[in-house]
């Protein structure tokens, strides 16, 4: 299990050839988890494949009284039939018949990864071979979901982990024996960089004269970000593209560039700041590395979400496959080959 915010759990499963999933928000009861942003925190499992993510699913989600935020619904069931969950499926038919997945253009700019383009556009292709539809849709608001996400998970986040002084809640500095310095002390040495530079950025577009420049418009811009989501599912059933812009990168290749780690979770965010279910499985690999395909369905479509990505991955390979370092990975990405 994870803590998935803006993409904790969907772009790791993605960069190590897994299975994530992050629920709909309020479907898995947040009872426990330390709040980092409260309106977007979620519990959500990885797994080898989207069947065991509907066994932990099944255990996990539910109503939950010690959580306000949990939805009063009962533990999602797993289903052994694709035809019960995936829309207009023909009984007898090809596993996703009449299934309609949407492709925003924006998830595919032309400066992704060649090769992740190349594996997310296989995959499709294997969607349609399995009877769905693949229209393009449009998503007017993708490039500001990340400016969108950090103004409004900073803003939380300065208001959740302000608890955290040595007093009330964590570990507690010495400092130099006043009560300043013990807070100075106890949340310097104990908060990461990462952190210090979210609670500042949060703790500036929360502050007098700035919150409605910022927190303020990020609220209405996450609406928006809402809003196309809810047009695009007019049309289609769910959302496809790929989890991440690029495979794994370096160990610390980006530490000391931290915009371009926000970057990396462009994919993942949207459907975070919309609350909706979202799963990343693999679709292939690059170079030896694993590529994650994502999955995104409207509010309480979870079954559908899991279902096309367990059909996905009963015609596949993908997350079969486990590339030794420095070796071709083995498997072909078609299922039985």
């Amino acid at each position: 299990l994870g803590s998935a915010t803006g993409g904790s759990v969907r772009q790791p499963a993605a960069l190590c050839g897994v299975s994530g999933f992050k629920p709909t928000y309020g479907r898995v009861s947040r009872y426990g988890l330390i709040a980092f942003g409260s309106s977007l925190d979620q519990v959500a499992p990885l797994a080898r494949d989207v069947r065991d993510l509907e066994l932990a699913l099944s255990v996990i989600s539910g109503a939950d009284p010690n959580d306000s935020t949990c939805l009063d619904l009962p533990p999602f069931v797993p289903s052994a039939d694709t035809a019960t969950t995936v829309p207009n499926s023909a009984e007898g038919g090809a596993p996703l018949a009449g299934l309609r997945i949407g492709v925003p253009e924006e998830y595919l700019p032309a400066g992704l990864d060649a090769g992740v383009r190349a594996a997310v556009e296989a995959a499709l292709d294997r969607f349609a071979a399995l009877g769905a539809e693949v229209p393009p849709v449009r998503w007017p608001h993708t490039e500001v979901a990340i400016p969108t996400y950090y103004v409004v998970a900073t803003a939380e986040a300065s208001s959740n982990l302000a608890r955290y002084d040595g007093v009330r809640y964590g570990a507690r500095a010495p400092g130099d024996g006043t009560l300043a310095g013990m807070l100075a002390a106890t949340r310097a040495r104990h908060f990461g960089a990462e952190v210090v530079r979210r609670i500042l950025l949060g703790t500036f577009v929360l502050s007098s004269g700035y919150y409605d420049a910022w927190y303020s418009r990020g609220l209405k811009v996450r609406r928006l970000v809402r809003s196309d989501f809810e047009r695009a599912f007019e049309d289609v059933d769910v959302i496809v593209g790929p989890t991440a812009p690029t495979t794994a990168f370096l160990l610390g290749e980006r530490a000391g560039d931290p915009l371009a780690m926000y970057l990396s979770d462009a994919m993942t965010v949207p459907a975070s700041l919309a609350g909706l279910p979202a799963l990343s499985l693999p679709c292939g690999f690059v170079a030896d590395l694993p590529v994650g395909l994502q999955i995104v369905g409207p509010a309480l479509a979870d079954a559908r979400v899991l279902s096309v990505g367990r059909a996905f991955q009963e015609a596949t390979d993908h997350h079969l496959r486990r590339p030794p370092h420095g070796a071709e990975p083995v498997g072909t990405g078609e299922r039985g080959a």
